[in-house]
């Protein structure tokens, strides 16, 4: 029988063993945690025109900085996902942070392109498995608790925190010290976040649930459902905030810093937005948050398709889509580990990379369509137009929490 065929019996989740102190103190840590290691999605962007002039590579070769770290950091979401629930959170992931210290260590003293590149690719197995061991903690910490949607929310804002504070942080401390401190500071965040964490982060039983076949959760059609949800929100934000800034820098003429300023804001509302759509969890049916936050995030990329668009309206849009794109978060990755309780971690990781393959395939055919057309339009209706194809399909996600059958 399907888990979620029999709506009348004992939830699944067990209640959590950890006193509401500890409780607490578990989703900081995983906040930590979350700040720490995010801010390594960015940190190389603000330094790609010192990089591109200290080691002579064009633009595309500055893109795959970025397409080498999310792809490493995809590859691990299930994998790193299993280890945590084989290993526990706790042990996983002080080794996770570690390895990112390491792989921005060998930033710091890169020598020449290649290197930049290899250490971005071994960074983001690192990353990967901080995603999914800090979503996974967290939801054990409060699983059974009213606060776990909320937890899952700030623990979501913290990764948008870390990635949208070094995008602010990293061209001041590029002017103060020189590229390579800025990789060396990012090392002793992730060491900082490792030390607290070992010392402080409380241990957490995984709990007695039946741990359910690996193939079964790889195949789970509520959770590639959740997936195409997180290719519409996570995915497609870091799309629109790639794409966002060029068009408004050529199409509205908007200054360089202001239009960084406005397509930052697609990641950085995601700070509120995240644990806000945790809130609303406990007050809305989980079908009702997707349909609005899709519907939003639709709205914004179709108000870029006009031919003469206002710099209010491309404020209001981008705003919109990053309103949209945080709401979800929560409900998405509480739901996930309440389906395969005994693989959380694993069943997190495969909706999160299905939201990460959106950003891979995504940012260049954006880029494509606009080499093509000779402007966004095209690609703003494709990106509202996959926003409104993903809510066909929520009625098809269940309502109800799972249950044991």
């Amino acid at each position: 029988m399907s888990v979620l065929q029999n709506s009348s019996v004992k939830p699944v989740a067990a209640k959590t063993a950890l006193a509401d102190s500890s409780q607490w103190a578990a989703i900081i840590c995983g906040c930590i945690v979350g700040f720490a290691y995010s801010a390594n999605y960015t940190n190389h962007a603000p330094l790609a025109i010192p990089l591109m002039r200290e080691f002579g590579f064009n633009q595309a070769l500055a893109g795959f900085l970025t397409t080498g770290i999310f792809t490493t950091h995809a590859l691990m979401q299930i994998p790193g996902g299993h280890l945590v629930d084989r290993l526990g959170a706790k042990r996983v992931l002080a080794g996770a942070l570690a390895w990112v210290m390491v792989g921005n260590l060998g930033l710091a003293f890169a020598g020449a392109y290649w290197q930049l590149l290899v250490c971005k690719i071994f960074t983001g197995l690192g990353t990967g498995v901080c995603f999914v061991g800090g979503a996974r903690y967290v939801h054990a910490a409060a699983v059974g608790s009213k606060r776990l949607n909320l937890a899952q929310g700030l623990f979501g804002g913290s990764v948008q925190l870390g990635s949208g504070f070094v995008i602010l942080a990293v061209p001041r401390l590029y002017l103060l010290a020189g590229w390579r401190a800025t990789f060396f500071v990012c090392g002793a965040m992730a060491l900082a976040a490792a030390i607290i964490w070992f010392a402080t982060a409380p241990d957490i039983s995984p709990g007695s649930a039946p741990p359910g076949r690996f193939s079964e959760m790889l195949f789970a059609p509520q959770l590639w459902l959740l997936g195409f949800v997180q290719m519409a929100s996570f995915g497609l934000s870091l799309v629109v905030g790639s794409w966002v800034v060029v068009m408004l820098t050529r199409v509205l003429r908007v200054p360089a810093t202001e239009a960084g300023l406005i397509g930052s804001l697609v990641l950085l509302l995601g700070i509120f937005s995240r644990p806000f759509g945790g809130v609303l969890r406990r007050h809305m049916g989980i079908r009702a948050i997707f349909f609005v936050s899709l519907l939003m995030i639709a709205v914004g990329c179709f108000a870029f398709v006009p031919v003469s668009v206002s710099l209010v309206t491309a404020v209001g849009a981008v705003v919109l889509i990053g309103i949209g794109v945080g709401l979800p978060y929560a409900g998405m990755f509480s739901r996930a580990g309440a389906l395969f309780p005994g693989r959380a971690g694993a069943a997190m990781g495969l909706v999160n990379m299905l939201g990460i393959f959106m950003i891979l395939g995504g940012a260049p055919l954006v880029g494509h369509l606009a080499d093509l057309t000779g402007n966004f339009r095209v690609s703003f209706i494709a990106l509202g137009g996959f926003s409104l194809l993903v809510c066909l399909a929520v009625p098809f996600i269940h309502s109800a929490e799972p249950t044991r059958p």
